[in-house]
């Protein structure tokens, strides 16, 4: 299957081409270049043994994070915050055991901000991008720095946003869509750990790889035609800082509780309007005796797109299904249905895996509204520009997770399902 995953990705570059808005204009370089930093960092993670190890221990540390983290929603929210399988358990409860954990992760990342941990990993990552895909200094500081946040990253460049080219614009808001927030992480740790044990080792590769990713489907659906202001240097990172360690954890904290409520508002709002437009497509298609829904519709479209990223034949359909699902419901349930599938055994374990990376990424269409309003209140001398380019970067996205899970389909064995030795 590893063969039929390689075709993929030249299969996803090419319907990147051929979106493209100037074809003539796209730099072999920066994709050439950012695939084989995708490929690099999949052999580090999948075959080598010391990558194998750095990342079976990161997916332990997430665990032990994840201990910690329920401790407030115990003292909260007793029973109910219990994970299935522990002692009192009532059942996974979304609300009251995964939710919560993203007030933790906000906070212990506001702190480690402030510790100067993560600022110093993002500029090696811009270093490393702005280097190898010459991609300009702003959009490789703004896509390193989203393999950590999310909409928060737009700070990091604020006073080059309203200078940028159409292409960095694109470029910022894909790598926000492609990529998760390691606040949220913990959130979808909880829901696979059961059916995906390591589950947590594997969101944060994916993560990583989806950055070049990113860059790359961003560069090859709007090339760069302009020459930007930080190209060939490193901006310094616009980000204001606590006067203390404490100060830095509560202000992560609460922007955690914000990030918390604007979860449950789009959960709310999205998983019901899309039930309304369901029963209004059954109800037109009823007459023509065809059972309509969107996510039908779309798992359609995604259908040889799951095929191409090397999921088995019998396993296609659905895969396609979750990855539709993640473009107008969110990622958080593709994931719960992704996890009753694995646990049920209704896919196989490849399948499993290369959705698990395919649905890492915040592409859909609710977070298209997040960006690019974020990005727009930064800069809105850009607004109409981001406006016009928002659409593309969704896609760009979009491809840029199917790419990701199609590079993780080459690697895939048992060795590198469990980051065993």
């Amino acid at each position: 299957m590893a063969w039929r995953s390689l075709l993929g990705v030249v299969l996803i570059l090419a319907l990147g081409w051929v979106l493209s808005e100037r074809r003539r204009a796209v730099s072999p370089r920066t994709v050439g270049a950012g695939l084989a930093l995708m490929g690099l960092l999949a052999l580090f993670v999948f075959v080598l043994p010391v990558g194998r190890g750095l990342f079976l221990f990161l997916n332990s540390l997430v665990e032990d994070l994840l201990e910690a983290a329920l401790r407030g929603p115990r003292f909260l929210f007793g029973p109910l915050a219990e994970p299935p399988g522990a002692e009192g358990s009532l059942g996974f409860i979304l609300a009251t055991q995964a939710l919560p954990t993203v007030v933790f992760f906000a906070s212990l990342m506001g702190g480690l901000y402030w510790l100067g941990l993560m600022p110093a990993l993002v500029r090696l990552f811009a270093r490393v991008f702005s280097a190898l895909m010459r991609s300009s200094g702003a959009e490789s500081l703004c896509a390193a720095s989203n393999i950590f946040v999310g909409v928060e990253s737009a700070t990091t460049i604020r006073p080059y946003l309203g200078g940028m080219t159409r292409s960095e614009l694109c470029t910022v808001l894909t790598a926000g869509m492609a990529t998760i927030a390691s606040s949220v992480l913990g959130l979808y740790v909880l829901i696979l750990r059961d059916a995906f044990p390591t589950i947590a080792g594997h969101l944060i590769s994916a993560s990583v790889l989806s950055a070049p990713a990113a860059v790359v489907m961003a560069k090859l659906l709007v090339p760069e035609t302009q020459e930007p202001l930080t190209m060939g240097r490193l901006p310094r990172e616009e980000t204001a800082r606590a006067s203390s360690l404490i100060e830095a954890l509560t202000e992560g904290a609460m922007a955690g509780l914000r990030l918390l409520a604007g979860i449950v508002a789009l959960l709310l709002a999205y998983l019901g309007l899309l039930a309304l437009l369901d029963m209004l497509l059954a109800a037109g298609g009823r007459p023509l005796g065809l059972e309509l829904s969107l996510t039908g519709l779309l798992s359609w479209l995604m259908y040889p797109l799951a095929l191409a990223m090397g999921v088995p034949s019998g396993d296609a359909l659905e895969v396609a299904r979750l990855l539709g699902m993640r473009v107008v419901a969110t990622e958080v349930p593709a994931y719960q249905a992704l996890a009753g599938l694995m646990r049920e055994g209704l896919i196989g374990a490849r399948a499993g895996f290369i959705a698990a990376y395919a649905l890492c990424g915040f592409s859909h269409v609710a977070s298209l509204a997040v960006f690019s309003g974020g990005f727009s209140a930064l800069a809105p001398q850009r607004a109409g520009d981001i406006a016009r380019v928002a659409p593309r970067a969704l896609l760009a996205a979009n491809l840029a997770c199917l790419l990701t899970g199609a590079v993780a389909g080459v690697f895939y064995s048992e060795q590198a399902l469990l980051f065993g030795p």
